[in-house]
């Protein structure tokens, strides 16, 4: 530290002018006012010193001690700009001469321009920092990382550039909700705010996305708990510990993915302009590799579907064919076979071949019913069984017969994936079986809808009442004048058939019988 000076008149240019040289030399704020009060607390032999700039985070510096003393204070400006205050304390019993003054405003608007550059270059700084985000966002999708890798990326970007405790990424969840999909760092508190929903309406992530606008707040978790309170544990107690946050929303064209959340915990440093347009212009370029991510991920899955349909092509033209000529023979054959049981025994094979012939139909559609409309009833109950895999320990055999589509109008569609998801859980609980199958029929008039599970397990129980969800099947059979049995299978098992009869018209709904 510089020796302080007992006659402040002498000092000279050569000490100013090095003076002004070491506080122009730092590019940080805080080190420009440490500097800036030392240097000038040792130029004039001040006891103490203080400077303070508004905005920066650490803008304050002191040198000594205050002790009472006469304090001379000056605005630390440059041009327009006024950043902060400069105050300065002489020696007990001593005055600033007129030198020292002009010596001290000389070198307080050195600190003031000396901070004007520290925030442009730190400015400069941050959009550096944003446009490398953008870059790793970039490279990802080059990289050809899927949707939920992207959006994990953004996440973690932007939590780290805006200097946030957390990023998360808030997704559409139906009608006037958004759901936290994706919250960064790993651990803990991600885990409990992961899949937190919040209403499109009060809420801060809700604004920015409906307004299409970049939300600021103070004190967030407060806001939170008070819009949330009427919803007793939706909210994690951590919640509380948020303050500054920023929601950001991802556009692309007229649609709004989401919304990219960057918020500090414990910290009520609040988000700059600056800052908060960077982020925007990062959430615009994140917006656009998150469609892009979706895009491929659209352009595979049409890969997949046009596999799909090439081989159900396949399988419907050469080997459905072939098969059905091959029965035919064998049909042909059996009548010209004098042994009865031997010729018996032939058409018992055609008939295995047409069995045959209708599973690898019934394969046909469910490797074209992903590409078909979602509103399918046929895909959606191949969809339950195949969802009942895991618990089963293998995937039932599905079978269709008739106008599914066409005779079932929604309302009844809904009690039999409701009842073939319960006939299949009661199968898994109870029945110990190994295999299973499922034969859903509606007749060719499109009245009568008809579900049957069979199972080669250990047969229905002696006690009806303890098998789980029987008499829920039952009330949704009855709801549409149908019934619900579970009898025992031929040859060992169960047999449960569920009922329905349909109304004339689709779409007409049921009679409550």
């Amino acid at each position: 530290m510089w020796g302080r000076r007992e006659v402040a008149d002498e000092i000279g240019m050569p000490a100013i002018l090095a003076a002004v040289a070491g506080i122009a030399r730092e590019l940080e704020v805080p080190a420009v006012l440490r500097t800036a009060v030392t240097t000038v607390c040792d130029l004039v032999g001040a006891r103490h010193g203080r400077v303070e700039v508004t905005g920066p985070e650490g803008a304050v510096a002191e040198y000594g001690r205050a002790g009472g003393n006469g304090v001379v204070e000056l605005p630390v400006r440059a041009g327009p700009k006024t950043f902060g205050r400069f105050q300065i304390e002489p020696a007990p019993g001593r005055e600033l001469s007129l030198r020292e003054r002009e010596v001290v405003g000389a070198l307080v608007a050195a600190t003031a321009m000396a901070v004007d550059k520290a925030m442009l270059v730190d400015q400069m700084r941050r959009r550096e920092r944003w446009l490398e985000a953008s870059y790793d966002v970039t490279s990802a999708l080059l990289a050809a990382q899927d949707l939920r890798a992207t959006l994990r990326l953004v996440a973690e970007r932007a939590r780290v550039v805006g200097g946030g405790t957390a990023g998360a990424i808030a997704l559409p969840d139906g009608p006037g909700r958004l759901v936290f999909d994706v919250v960064e760092p790993p651990g803990e508190d991600a885990d409990r705010l992961t899949g937190v929903t919040v209403p499109t309406e009060g809420t801060a992530t809700g604004v920015a996305f409906t307004t299409r606008r970049p939300v600021v707040v103070r004190d967030y978790g407060d806001r939170v708990q008070e819009q949330q309170r009427d919803l007793a544990g939706a909210m994690p107690a951590m919640i509380k510990d948020l303050d500054s946050a920023i929601s950001v929303p991802l556009l692309v064209g007229d649609e709004t993915l989401g919304v990219l959340v960057v918020a500090k915990f414990r910290d009520k440093t609040p988000f700059t302009p600056t800052e908060v347009q960077l982020a925007e212009t990062f959430a615009g370029h994140a917006a656009l590799a998150v469609e892009f991510s979706r895009a491929q991920e659209v352009r595979q899955q049409l890969a997949v579907f046009s596999d799909r349909d090439r081989i159900a092509r396949d399988l419907h033209d050469l080997v459905i064919q072939r098969l059905f000529a091959t029965g035919l023979g064998l049909e042909g054959v059996s009548r010209l076979i004098a042994d009865p049981a031997v010729g018996a025994r032939v058409a018992g094979f055609a008939q295995d071949l047409d069995g045959t012939i209708r599973e690898i139909r019934n394969s046909i559609f469910s490797l074209q019913a992903p590409a078909q409309a979602q509103g399918s009833l046929r895909a959606e109950l191949l969809r339950v069984a195949v969802d009942a895999r895991d618990t089963l320990g293998f995937e039932p055999r599905v079978g269709f017969d008739g106008p599914l589509d066409a005779a079932v109008p929604d309302a009844v569609r809904s009690d039999l994936l409701a009842s073939l998801r319960e006939a299949l859980t009661n199968v898994a609980r109870h029945a110990g079986a190994s295999s299973s199958s499922v034969d859903v029929t509606v007749d060719g008039a499109g009245r009568h809808l008809s579900l049957v599970v069979r199972d080669d397990g250990t047969g229905p129980p002696l006690e009806r009442e303890r098998v789980s969800g029987l008499a829920n099947l039952a009330a949704r059979a009855a709801r549409w004048g149908g019934s619900c049995d579970l009898v025992a299978a031929g040859g060992g098992g169960s047999r449960l058939e569920w009922t329905a009869e349909l109304p004339a018209r689709t779409g007409e709904q049921g009679s409550g019988r």
